[in-house]
């Protein structure tokens, strides 16, 4: 069998019901434009970018680890990494699927390309942190964001496989969705690799790389990533990971998060997994500037000042404990949803 590329559609492929082949797709993406609603327009531009002839397609990377950029990605690539996402979580074509998240970002493109590819039975609605409400359909495979997932526990039961991302998935939610049937994975991914290139499956410590990726790390401890099939340069992150093998990492936080307090370095998510069942809004751990330490342990939470526990530090080592505790009444975020630490706290 010749292996598919971008220029095919699944005969098994359906979006909400219908089979679509290449030219009804390019019909569907016009009427989209035309007279769709807000959420479907995105949908009919990638869908035009996707079979205008090009081989790759212009990406707008999401921001959270500095000034969002326009990156060109190749199709089969793309075409490349949905296979290995097939194969990795076992899709096969006539499975269905949800489709609940903005196209405008990589997620959502890669969940359309997954379903053409692998001949998925699409089921495609407005993104919304309430995804599977009034809905009683059941899904082998949906992906979602973290708010979302939180917003589904009662819904989960219906869902087969899912995969959490795009923001990190806390200790309190991880336990919450571990009394769920379904089988759930937070994934490890960017726009530079295309989505994912690794899932956990809850409840285990480390990441597994999909099929065709392999990994090391560099005198920072940070991960570098090796997918020939999806990316022609090694991909160098600021991620600093344990190394269990080529295969497996544990993810420890960002490099660009680390806190030099005293000559100690911390790393800020270790001590907000410490804190996690604690505190129960958006808060996150990072630093100001301090005469003596150079740099102070600072926690930030979001909402009305409140008191939190005579018991709050008591996991803590004492370097950990945050020398200040700030209130934010809202946090400033990506589109995505994730937090932008450092504007919050400005």
């Amino acid at each position: 069998m010749n292996s598919p590329t971008y220029e095919n559609v699944h005969n098994q492929f359906k979006l909400n019901g219908f089979h679509l082949d290449r030219e009804d797709l390019c019909r569907v993406a016009y009427s989209f434009i035309k007279e769709g609603e807000d959420f479907e327009k995105p949908v009919g531009d990638f869908l035009l970018d996707w079979f205008d002839g090009k081989d790759h397609i212009e990406m707008q990377t999401s921001g959270t680890t500095g000034t969002p950029k326009t990156i060109s990605v190749s199709k089969q690539a793309m075409v490349n990494s949905a296979l290995a996402t097939g194969d990795f979580f076992d899709l096969q074509p006539g499975n269905r699927a949800l489709h609940c998240l903005p196209v405008k970002y990589v997620a959502g493109k890669m969940m359309l390309v997954r379903a053409m590819i692998l001949g998925l039975d699409m089921e495609f609605v407005a993104p919304s942190s309430h995804p599977l409400r009034n809905n009683e359909i059941e899904y082998d495979f949906v992906a979602m964001v973290p708010l979302q997932a939180q917003n589904s526990i009662p819904e989960l039961k219906k869902v087969k496989k899912m995969i959490v991302g795009g923001a990190a998935l806390n200790k309190v939610l991880e336990k919450q969705l571990l009394k769920l049937p379904t089988q759930i994975f937070e994934t490890y991914g960017m726009t530079e690799t295309i989505t994912h290139i690794a899932a956990r499956k809850l409840g285990e410590k480390a990441f597994s790389v999909l099929p065709g990726v392999t990994i090391s790390f560099d005198d920072r401890n940070c991960l570098v990533i090796h997918a020939p099939r999806i990316s022609d340069d090694v991909i160098v992150t600021n991620d600093i990971v344990e190394l269990i093998n080529e295969n497996q990492f544990v993810f420890l936080g960002r490099m660009d998060n680390v806190i030099n307090s005293g000559g100690i370095k911390l790393i800020p998510e270790q001590i907000e997994d410490k804190l996690a069942h604690k505190i129960h809004q958006r808060f996150f751990i990072t630093a100001k500037p301090d005469s003596e330490l150079g740099e102070k342990v600072v926690l930030v939470v979001e909402g009305e000042k409140q008191d939190l526990g005579d018991d709050l530090y008591d996991e803590l080592d004492k370097y950990e404990k945050p020398k200040e505790l700030i209130f934010i009444a809202k946090f400033k975020e990506t589109e995505n949803g994730k937090v932008l630490r450092k504007e919050s706290l400005q």
